[in-house]
């Protein structure tokens, strides 16, 4: 997956997290699954919708926000 492609699915984002899902070895089709599931679980699942793969999860982890429970 190119540069470019990553911009075309998730739009601008941080260069170290391109590099991250560049180099995961994920297809852009997984990227897009990993968005699709990070804007729409509960409907997703609703639709009966197989669970993502355990690279799509990981793609997930990459693009989801940390939690605000490290925050003072």
């Amino acid at each position: 997956m190119t540069h470019d492609d990553i911009i075309s699915v998730l739009g601008p984002v941080d260069e170290t997290v391109i590099a991250d899902i560049a180099s995961s070895g994920a297809t852009i089709e997984e990227l897009r699954e990993a968005f699709a599931w990070i804007g729409a679980d509960e409907a997703l699942v609703n639709e009966g919708r197989p669970l993502p793969s355990a690279r799509v999860v990981a793609l997930i982890d990459l693009l989801e926000a940390p939690d605000d429970e490290d925050e003072p």
